[in-house]
């Protein structure tokens, strides 16, 4: 296993290509949950944030049960903008960033591109992540996205729940920023 899923050497024998996916979902939900956004002017709303940091996790219901948590960076919107993933030591795991057209994905091995960001993180994943939604989520609005529910009940406290009931198995993201 690549050193990117294994960060910790005594940790590789755990590690299993499951986990591959989980990872890179955990990437695409970052991108798409939004890390906390900071307002872009002083008293600015969630809707009008262009940064987002903070923490997520997703969990994924398979058999084995599989998770990923990390401390994350993301910039931009559904359109242009760019996601950094961060270990609890604060080094980067991964880099993603998108532009209308082109999407690219940095971590320990060789970029991955390719002309879509949904494209690159059904690669990455194996799953659809809803960006366009994500984006709404942060910023406080209902968004429809097929399969996934987002929970906006505690949105102005910093979090954000979102789970995937179909296509199976079962997906929780859970997103805390900074307000």
């Amino acid at each position: 296993m690549h050193a990117l899923f294994c960060p910790f050497s005594h940790l590789a024998s755990f590690c299993r290509p499951a986990l591959h996916r989980i990872f890179w979902a955990a990437v695409v939900l970052c991108l798409m949950a939004g890390c906390a956004q900071l307002p872009t002017a002083p008293g600015g709303t969630l809707a009008q944030r262009s940064h987002w940091s903070g923490r997520l996790a997703l969990a994924m219901d398979n058999q084995p049960s599989q998770s990923f948590a990390a401390a994350f960076e993301l910039e931009g919107d559904a359109t242009r903008g760019a996601l950094t993933l961060l270990s609890p030591l604060g080094s980067v795991l991964a880099q993603l960033e998108w532009t209308p057209g082109h999407a690219r994905l940095q971590s320990n091995g060789p970029p991955r591109e390719s002309a879509s960001l949904d494209e690159l993180l059904l690669q990455a994943t194996g799953t659809v992540i809803p960006v366009r939604a994500l984006f709404s989520w942060l910023g406080g609005m209902q968004a429809t996205a097929p399969g996934w529910q987002a929970d906006l009940s505690t949105i102005e406290q910093g979090r954000l729940l979102a789970v995937r009931h179909e296509p199976p198995p079962r997906a929780t993201l859970r997103v805390t920023f900074e307000r």
